[in-house]
């Protein structure tokens, strides 16, 4: 870099958005410069899925993302596709497998991901600067102006275009940090309260202690919290209270203070099942009857909180009720959640109504965007948020790409 720089577009953040906007942004010509102030790009691509990167799904939908705007990422979703990414992957030979769920994972490594946004951005000339930070950003009327910190060396900068790629709160060893927000307010955008999503919850007292009595144990189940939608995946218990996916996913939906209600027989009638048993196999004990269909230690925990020991046909019919009332709407109270240090993503962000569908453009700042998890949009567990990454970081870098036609 020289004393000053100018640039056509910044694109500040190094992640999939950022990256994958670059590679758009510079399609047409104009100098385009992504700022990272990590040491690599792409950490959070590298970590994901097991370090092989869960890159869309196949079921992509708008259903499939929370926002107070549920539409405003139609327009983005539709224009740039599951189906485009996928070709994109296949174009640079990359080999995927889907594994459960239309979740699509690399057979190889998540560094495949970040090779192929690089390669993107080196096809069309656009510049990777890492360990350099935007101490400063302005606007003086005409053009963003920024001072470069880190590797930038306290040099100044101007562009013409300024898009906002910075992530959300989640996973802070990562480098993760609510700059992004910041910036938005000071640019005059509202923010819909960041939060914690797809995170485990937490318990206090008694649900704590069993909870810690069934740590490791898993078990698929239907959860629903917030009056979201139900998830049919694994339960899992934890130390601190409940993990898995299907807690992950309804995790993005709880507020403070409500229930989360489980079904620990998803698909099955539990009194059918119940007094089928006692019908023809009276003799059985009852945890063991719940053994053929739930770990054993799940059986025993479920039975012994509720006082119920002994053969399954000395069970009265008002005891085999609160039994399958159990199994099918259990309802446990988080005390909260394990917070950003292990949320997969920050919900709620930069306000939707500030923000054009179609290009991820700011309605007060002409030339600001902002585009990925920063926005108050996010995905289900599955591909869904790089799939938003993709699609938001597509909608800003064609219509920059654009305005040079």
């Amino acid at each position: 870099m020289t004393a000053m720089e100018t640039y056509d577009t910044v694109i500040l953040g190094a992640g999939a958005a950022g990256m994958m906007c670059a590679a758009h942004a510079a399609a047409r010509g104009g100098r385009v410069a992504v700022i990272e102030h990590g040491k690599a790009p792409g950490e959070k691509i590298r970590i994901s899925g097991g370090g092989r990167c869960n890159f869309t799904n196949l079921h992509t939908a708008p259903e499939a993302f929370l926002s107070d705007n549920p539409h405003f990422a139609r327009s983005a979703l539709a224009r740039y596709t599951q189906w485009d990414f996928i070709d994109l992957v296949g174009r640079h030979g990359i080999a995927w497998h889907e594994k459960t769920l239309g979740q699509l994972f690399c057979d190889g490594s998540a560094k495949d991901i970040i090779r192929l946004l690089i390669d993107e951005m080196a096809a069309v000339g656009a510049e990777l600067h890492l360990g350099t930070t935007a101490d400063e950003i302005g606007h003086d009327g005409a053009r963003f102006t920024l001072r470069l910190g880190g590797a930038g060396g306290g040099r100044a900068a101007t562009a013409r275009q300024l898009v906002v790629a910075t992530g959300g709160k989640s996973i802070p060893k990562m480098g993760a940090t609510g700059y992004g927000y910041h910036l938005a307010e000071r640019f005059g955008h509202r923010l819909i309260a960041p939060r914690p999503a797809l995170v485990p919850f937490t318990f206090g007292g008694g649900e704590l202690a069993a909870a810690r009595a069934l740590a490791g144990v898993a078990t698929p189940a239907r959860v629903r919290a917030g009056g979201g939608p139900a998830f049919v995946e694994a339960l899992l218990f934890t130390h601190r209270g409940l993990s898995g996916p299907a807690t992950l996913q309804a995790s993005s939906y709880w507020h403070d203070g409500a229930p989360v209600e489980i079904d620990l027989l998803p698909g099955a009638d539990s009194r059918d099942i119940l007094v089928t048993a006692r019908n023809t196999a009276g003799r059985r004990q009852v945890a063991t009857v719940l053994a053929g269909y739930l770990p054993r230690r799940l059986a025993e925990a479920v039975t012994g909180d509720l006082g119920l020991a002994g053969n399954v046909a000395d069970l009265p019919a008002e005891a085999l009720d609160r039994l399958a009332a159990r199994l099918d709407r259990w309802q446990v109270h988080p005390t909260g959640t394990e917070g950003y240090r292990t949320a997969e993503v920050t919900a709620g962000g930069v306000d939707t109504s500030g923000l054009s569908s179609k290009t991820m453009e700011s309605r007060h700042l002409p030339g600001l965007f902002f585009i990925g998890e920063v926005v108050d949009v996010t995905g289900w567990l599955g591909g869904y948020n790089f799939q938003w990454a993709w699609s938001s970081g597509w909608a800003a870098g064609s219509a920059i790409a654009e305005r040079r036609a």
